[in-house]
């Protein structure tokens, strides 16, 4: 495994993102184990967050100026945190967000942030894809705008089927013509657990759990 994925894999357990037990997803299914950003709750992690975010985003498009755009609430902060992280590497890029409910007073309008406008790409940052439901409705919020959205990058690819037995990232990419990049799969998640037999249960669970909800393609 390389080194960068160890390493995130442990961060996100230390800040307790990463969790084992029974949850259910936005999906509906039961699931045993969890990735929620919304566990990170400092400065240090918070930063460090966007720097695995910068890196896998400076890996797949490079130097490209884009917009980041993180779905309220959880993706707030990352998009946040990783624009910082893009320009430690000297890439300054714009991002903007979206409110849950439309503001009808002061400036109005349901995005925060910067507006891109037709000429310009969207990157979406998000936490985790499970069957693709979030993603289907960022992409509802986002039509209006006319601009492209170019990747969609998250922590974990569950490498979960969606609608069909197809992978819900891959699903996302055939309906809407984009990428969708993680920093680590659960199958990293998974070898990294193998190496303490102390974790045999909650491997065998996610196992088990993958032969009913795993991606057939």
């Amino acid at each position: 495994m390389e080194s960068y994925k160890r390493e995130f894999i442990q961060f996100l357990q230390s800040a307790g993102v990463l969790k084992f037990g029974d949850f259910t997803a936005k999906s509906g299914r039961k699931i045993p184990y969890f990735i929620n950003a919304g566990e990170i709750k400092t400065g240090e992690q918070i930063s460090k967050l966007g720097e695995f975010y910068a890196k896998s985003y400076l890996e797949k498009v490079g130097n490209k100026r884009t917009v980041l755009y993180g779905p309220a609430y959880k993706g707030i902060s990352i998009a946040v945190s990783a624009a910082v992280a893009l320009s430690k590497n000297g890439l300054d890029v714009p991002f903007f967000f979206n409110r849950k409910e439309v503001k009808d007073h002061g400036e109005g309008g349901v995005f925060v942030g910067y507006v891109p406008n037709e000429s310009e790409e969207i990157v979406i940052v998000e936490d985790v894809i499970t069957a693709g439901t979030a993603i289907r409705e960022s992409m509802a919020i986002l039509e209006h705008l006319n601009a492209k959205v170019a990747a969609t990058f998250v922590m974990v690819d569950r490498k979960e089927k969606g609608q069909t037995d197809k992978s819900a990232m891959g699903e996302i990419t055939d309906e809407f013509g984009f990428p969708v990049y993680s920093v680590v799969d659960v199958y990293d998640i998974i070898e990294y657990l193998e190496e303490d037999p102390a974790n045999k249960e909650n491997v065998d669970r996610i196992k088990k759990y993958l032969e009913v909800n795993g991606a057939k393609a």
